[in-house]
């Protein structure tokens, strides 16, 4: 057995993050470069562990070589995989885009000693919450998600709040509240599930969870907080002023990858270890405010004045999708088909939002602004920020051939097959919705050219433009790659018992 056959290589995709956050908040020099050489390392790791999966199927790893219930178990199964490949790419593309972001506020913009600061602790924060998010995916206990699940939170807070404004502050500190009310809920399930069947592993959990009163209760309080931690309709409350406030590179992260944590630990307990428990009325009700999600995200992205809390608006709007895909998995025969455009649509989401984040976050720095209407012409000293943002929001909407289109077509295809025709109204008035708030965008961008504005831009890095617009085009062309994708799904187990039984 070669080296790149070891299964010890699960371990890798969250070693080689940690050892970066750690040399980086010890090192404090050359900061950017120790990075960027974790970011590149963790993609050949991810990349080893593709080719392992691709070979021997899904992969379980004793940590210490104790086996469950006693022991610690690591697994990658294909949307654990899927998720890391996600990251990995996400991740270098955030990392490449921060280093032209602090390096243009340090050398053009006042108060350097500050955004020195600033950046001094943004790559140890963001190392680290790379690392919860990569042991997040790759977990194999409930107990396990969510000391990784708290992890992230911790990170994702701190980087909201590195900009040192009192509004960021403040949603960064609400935010932090949230997350630690959204983690109590959810470990108060893990205790009820523990009183239960005396185990935490999943893959056990999945084989002896019967219907009943404690894992109702269980899964209430676990999905009461996720929920909230993916901040879905109506618990959303606590997205927007953190986003918008947050610096651009932390704005992509936390739009980009954090919320995707939450919303794969409630994927994973829901249709892959307590699929028997789930009852249709409560896929419903998950639908119900996947597709209140939809439209009012969209309705209050449309209203927004500055183009920050446009692109938050938005995050809003389209992580409801992958709740409306919930009712759709009651029908047994077409439910890999679901969860196969779920998986599209949280990747070419994390690509198209990151990228979304990036192009707005240039724009401030070059104009001093981010409001919409005085925004005309922006194309003519930023064309590559330009076109990225313009990409990024054909995912958005849903054209093809980008991600967006993949997903958002098995989904109405799911739903009319399984006649369920209301969803897919829902999803076509969210397409035309996202429509009417990205080309409110675009219009000003490329069809009124203001040459005052054009004046006021200034030199920057190509690091601050190329980034944003190599994203925004992996989620146009993600439906490409499909085939592989499906593949990858249709390798693993994970997906062996959607349909719901009776119990929650």
């Amino acid at each position: 057995m070669t080296i790149f056959n070891s299964s010890a290589w699960i371990v890798a995709p969250i070693i080689i993050p940690l050892i970066g956050g750690l040399l980086c908040f010890l090192w404090r020099r050359d900061t950017f470069f120790i990075a960027l050489f974790i970011s590149l390392a963790n993609l050949l790791s991810v990349t080893t562990l593709l080719r392992q999966f691709l070979l021997f199927g899904p992969l379980r790893y004793r940590m210490g070589g104790w086996e469950a219930p006693l022991g610690i178990a690591l697994r990658l199964h294909g949307p654990a995989l899927l998720m890391l490949l996600m990251t990995a790419v996400s991740g270098i593309g955030i990392t490449l885009y921060a280093r032209g972001y602090f390096s243009f506020r340090i050398s053009a913009l006042k108060h350097n000693n500050r955004h020195e600061q600033q950046e001094r602790f943004f790559w140890p924060l963001w190392l680290m919450l790379w690392t919860a998010l990569n042991a997040l995916f790759l977990s194999g206990d409930i107990f396990n998600l969510y000391v990784t699940l708290e992890l992230v939170s911790v990170s994702a807070a701190a980087l909201a709040a590195l900009s040192g404004k009192p509004a960021s502050q403040i949603a960064a500190f609400r935010y932090l509240l949230v997350s630690l009310l959204g983690s109590l809920s959810y470990l108060l399930g893990v205790v009820f599930v523990y009183k239960t069947y005396g185990i935490l592993d999943l893959e056990m959990l999945r084989q002896i969870a019967t219907p009943g009163p404690g894992l109702q209760m269980a899964l209430t309080l676990m999905t009461l907080g996720l929920l909230l931690k993916t901040a879905l309709f109506p618990l959303h409350f606590w997205l927007p002023p953190a986003h918008a406030n947050a610096l651009a590179p932390v704005s992509a992260i936390l739009s980009g990858l954090v919320v995707k944590g939450s919303f794969f630990i409630l994927f994973t307990l829901w249709f892959e270890i307590f699929a028997s428990s789930i009852t249709a009325n409560a896929l419903d009700l998950i639908g119900l405010l996947g597709a209140g999600a939809v439209i009012w995200g969209s309705l209050q992205a449309i209203r927004q004045q500055r183009l920050k809390l446009l692109v938050t608006y938005s995050t809003v709007a389209q992580l409801g999708y992958l709740f409306i895909a919930f009712p759709l998995t009651a029908t047994e025969n077409i439910s890999q088909e679901v969860w196969t455009a779920v998986t599209f649509m949280v990747m070419a989401h994390s690509f198209a939002k990151t990228a979304m984040f990036m192009a707005a976050g240039t724009i401030f720095l070059q104009v001093g602004h981010d409001r919409i209407r005085d925004l005309a012409g922006i194309r003519k000293s930023l064309p590559i920020t330009s076109f990225a943002y313009a990409i990024a929001g054909v995912n958005l909407i849903g054209l093809p051939p980008s991600g967006g289109f993949i997903g958002k077509w098995l989904l109405l295809t799911a739903a009319l097959t399984s006649g369920q025709w209301h969803w897919s109204l829902v999803i076509i008035a969210g397409s035309l919705l996202a429509s009417v708030y990205v080309f409110r965008v675009v219009s000003r961008l490329f069809l009124t050219p203001d040459e005052a504005i054009i004046q006021e831009c200034r030199p920057h890095s190509p690091l601050q433009e190329w980034p944003a617009l190599f994203l925004a085009i992996i989620a146009l062309l993600l439906g490409l790659i499909a085939p592989y994708f499906s593949l990858i799904l249709e390798t693993t187990e994970i997906v062996a018992n959607l349909a719901p039984g009776g119990g929650l």
